[in-house]
């Protein structure tokens, strides 16, 4: 991630989300952990509406490794929220995630950061493997494209 804050152009897959009263912590905002949640539910809702993951069945599955979030700007109930996503890099049997937060309709991010999942199969979850042809078919579609 760059060190400028990220605007709704930098990313292509999009999932408004309201805040809710008890997301807010006694300092007057949402509490940290509800944009690590925020940041789980749009990759979860990306990869469901690409149809690639069915949660009950899905023989691969992708495990998170590594987060990391940057906070820029305040968010409070009753802002409504949108969580955007990108592709940040596609490996052989890993993806990193790239999320930003926009706080109701502004657009320069409110926070910013990634999740990296290690795909697994499901009835092991142990050994890494190769990412399926579907799943980066999908992960195409939100991939910037690179400056040539």
């Amino acid at each position: 991630m760059s060190k400028t804050r990220g605007t709704r152009a930098d990313y292509r897959f999009f999932l408004p989300i309201p805040t809710r009263w008890m997301d807010n912590d006694v300092y007057g905002h949402v509490n940290n952990v509800t944009y690590y949640s925020w940041f789980d539910t749009v990759v979860a809702r990306f990869l469901i509406d690409s149809g690639f993951l069915h949660i009950p069945t899905a023989p691969v599955i992708g495990l998170v490794v590594e987060t990391q979030c940057r906070y820029f700007a305040p968010i409070a109930f009753p802002d409504e929220i949108t969580a955007a996503l990108r592709c940040g890099r596609a490996g052989n049997t890993s993806v990193r995630y790239e999320i930003a937060i926009f706080r109701n309709d502004e657009d320069v991010a409110a926070a910013e950061g990634h999740f990296v999942h290690v795909y697994v199969d499901r009835a092991t979850q142990k050994q890494p493997t190769p990412l399926p042809p579907v799943l980066r078919e999908a992960l195409a579609g939100i991939t910037l494209p690179t400056a040539g």
